[in-house]
């Protein structure tokens, strides 16, 4: 197959583009996939930091559990001691008379 002067006119800038197609083809999907790379790590250190968070949460939550349960029996304590201050009386109850 024999090419005549004006046929390689059009044929070579014509393999000229194809190859320039090509390339930016190639360069496309390499950009495509540092993108989405790129977008997984970001998503991946969002979840840590929202794992992190949760987790700080949870132990915030259970601090203020632990302090509302600590207020509850230092109460308790203080309602008892009230009420063993209130039963020791100095002179009621020390003494009975069954005179009558």
């Amino acid at each position: 197959m024999s090419l005549k002067g004006v046929e390689l006119q059009i044929a070579i800038p014509k393999t000229f583009d194809a190859g320039k197609i090509a390339e930016q083809l190639q360069q496309q999907s390499s950009v495509n996939q540092s993108n989405a790379q790129a977008a997984s790590a970001r998503q991946l250190e969002k979840n840590r930091e929202t794992v992190t968070k949760a987790n700080n949460a949870a132990e915030a939550n259970l601090h203020d559990s632990e302090q509302e349960h600590e207020e509850k029996e230092r109460k308790k304590r203080e309602k008892k001691e009230q009420e063993m201050k209130e039963i020791k009386h100095p002179f009621k109850g020390n003494f009975v008379d069954f005179s009558g």
